[in-house]
């Protein structure tokens, strides 16, 4: 009698589990974002929520933030998440991007060999420090790769009143992230401008480098011309084959409070001074 009710227990089970619609197929969101998202580590910190909470899987494509945003214009991304202010404004005028939103900052640095062939360290400001670096003919190491972060040292080698040129001897345009532009100039001696949260991220594997000017946290950087602000952008459903509703989903939970404040907490522990500040409207409303 007992094997028999166990045998229809047993059925009653299996006919209650075939009779179960099957799990949903995950979503797919397409994030084109920078290089300093991805090799400072955040991204592998923060993601695994948002894909569980929405089921879905978030495919990274981590180049400079002028692919990314072209990668968005395609129409072969479904949100973007980059840092230069102009480039995004000029992404949303031109139709392609919906609303920009803040979503955090942190700093650029100089860094380069504690030798410092240039006597740049401490130095106020960076657009005086390149101008020193030029005038020394000492080795720099340039991204060169139409990032946020070469649109910066642009901008700041304009304010030094210099133009480097690729095969001037001292000036090395690489066409690479911001991991591989440090890995050279800790292997060649040179300078180079980086983001503060990559930096802390690989500085253990960057013996040959120090912080020259930019100081010890972000707080100790007097040049207003090193902030780095980050914005996410969803791209414009118009493009067509965009995921719209889970682009809207991600802006919504990486502006929440909550993953501002993983954001916030994020390399606190590690290194001494978070990599990432959080920037949200509803942040700084909280």
């Amino acid at each position: 009698m007992k094997r028999r009710s166990f045998l229809l227990l047993a059925l009653i089970t299996l006919l209650l589990i075939s009779c179960r619609p099957p799990p949903a197929e995950s979503q797919v969101l397409r994030l084109a974002t920078t290089t300093s998202t991805e090799d400072s580590g955040l991204l592998e910190a923060i993601l695994p929520d948002f894909e569980a909470r929405y089921n879905a899987r978030v495919d990274v494509v981590a180049v400079g933030t002028g692919q990314a945003l072209a990668l968005g214009e395609a129409g072969d991304a479904d949100v973007v998440l980059v840092h230069a202010r102009s480039q995004e404004d000029a992404f949303v005028a031109g139709g392609h991007g919906l609303a920009r939103r803040d979503v955090m900052f942190n700093d650029f640095i100089v860094v380069g060999s504690p030798a410092d062939p240039a006597s740049v360290e401490g130095m106020a400001l960076a657009a005086e420090a390149l101008a020193a670096i030029a005038a020394t003919q000492a080795p720099f190491a340039s991204r060169g790769d139409d990032s946020g972060t070469h649109s910066k040292e642009k901008s700041l080698w304009a304010a030094a009143g210099v133009s480097p040129e690729p095969g001037n001897g001292w000036y090395y345009s690489l066409g690479q992230g911001m991991g591989d532009t440090l890995i050279f100039a800790n292997e060649r001696g040179a300078y180079t401008l980086a983001d503060r949260g990559t930096f802390l991220a690989q500085q253990a594997n960057l013996p040959n480098l120090a912080v020259m000017v930019g100081g010890a946290t972000i707080s100790d950087n007097s040049d207003p011309a090193l902030l780095n602000p980050y914005g996410v952008i969803p791209v414009n459903p118009d493009k067509g084959g965009i995921n719209e509703e889970l682009a809207a989903q991600f802006v919504n939970w990486l502006t929440s409070v909550e993953t501002q404040e993983a954001i916030g907490e994020y390399g606190r522990d590690q290194y001494g001074q978070p990599l990432f500040y959080p920037n949200s409207a509803a942040w700084l409303n909280r």
